[in-house]
């Protein structure tokens, strides 16, 4: 039986992004081509491979199947057309990154723009978002994430500054009204501006200095999507509604203007960089080894 290898892979990107929307947008085509492509392919099997409803797209247990057994003979296919890749001049095509909101902000910005001006042939695309996901999954080729989610299997090597710290804050006008912490545990008696996880998670403001340790569960007015929404915490801060605990980095404008004023400073808790992980299963390709190239080169610059 002859199959369209362009068809299959419209349904394997479909399939595993959900969407047709979504999958046009990751595979940079249009929705209705990939529809088109995964009819054909259904007709030409002679079952249906996805569910379609006008909300979500779900694989049948055929689709389910196949896409088990598709996606891994695929990315083998991509892996080996990548090995012509690297006999070129300078390395060409498409590096998908899932990072977290806080990488793209606070990382990125000083990669991405030489990246890009030494790597012309290059397209990257970067998909900000803060839940835990399989890279492969989502159609990327490496994430960005810190020590602690990083899986056992992948591979990691350091990006950006290798050491940060969660600072906390508030508004002056926020600390003439209600006074200033002299400690962690005060911050229980104050509004505190929380984050919450996708996965509804909200981790306590942690504290330390001198090796002692402190973590608390504070409250208050206002809670935000981790990532996305932060800079909604950071504008209430500067309104004086709460205090807001965050990436040193990403209140570092405000504080050095004097817009918020630091809180409990010789507690503020250091810990490890980020890393750019990826598969170790699979050969590499020549857009993300140029990416991995060329970060291992900032570093090791003076």
């Amino acid at each position: 039986m002859k199959v369209d290898l362009g068809d299959l892979n419209a349904f394997v990107v479909v399939a595993r992004s959900r969407s047709f929307r979504e999958g046009a947008r990751l595979s940079g085509s249009s929705a209705s081509s990939l529809s088109d492509a995964v009819r054909r392919l259904e007709e030409r099997l002679g079952v249906r491979l996805l569910n379609r409803t006008t909300r979500s797209v779900v694989p049948t247990e055929a689709g389910e199947g196949l896409l088990l057994r598709l996606a891994p003979a695929l990315t083998e296919m991509e892996a080996a057309l990548d090995v012509v890749n690297g006999f070129r001049s300078r390395p060409a095509g498409v590096l998908r990154l899932n990072v977290p909101v806080s990488a793209s902000r606070l990382v990125l910005p000083g990669i991405v723009p030489p990246f890009l001006a030494a790597y012309p042939d290059i397209q990257l695309e970067v998909i900000a978002d803060d839940s835990f996901v399989d890279v492969l999954e989502a159609g990327c080729d490496a994430g960005i994430r810190y020590d602690e989610r990083l899986e056992q299997d992948m591979i990691a090597v350091p990006i950006g500054p290798r050491v940060q710290r969660f600072a906390t804050a508030a508004s002056p006008g926020y600390l003439e009204r209600h006074g200033r912490p002299e400690h962690p545990r005060d911050l229980l008696n104050h509004a505190c501006l929380r984050g919450r996880f996708a996965s509804g998670a909200m981790t306590p403001w942690e504290f330390e200095r001198d090796g002692e340790v402190v973590r608390i569960e504070p409250s208050g007015p206002l809670t935000v999507r981790v990532g996305g929404a932060a800079d909604l915490s950071v504008d209430a801060a500067l309104a004086g509604t709460g205090v807001v605990h965050l990436f040193e980095g990403w209140l570092r404008p405000h504080l050095d203007s004097g817009a918020l004023v630091p809180v409990l400073e010789s507690w503020w808790q250091d810990f490890p960089g980020p890393f750019l992980y990826y598969p170790g299963r699979r050969l590499v390709p020549a857009p993300l080894r140029a990416f991995i190239d060329f970060i291992k080169g900032l570093e090791a610059a003076p």
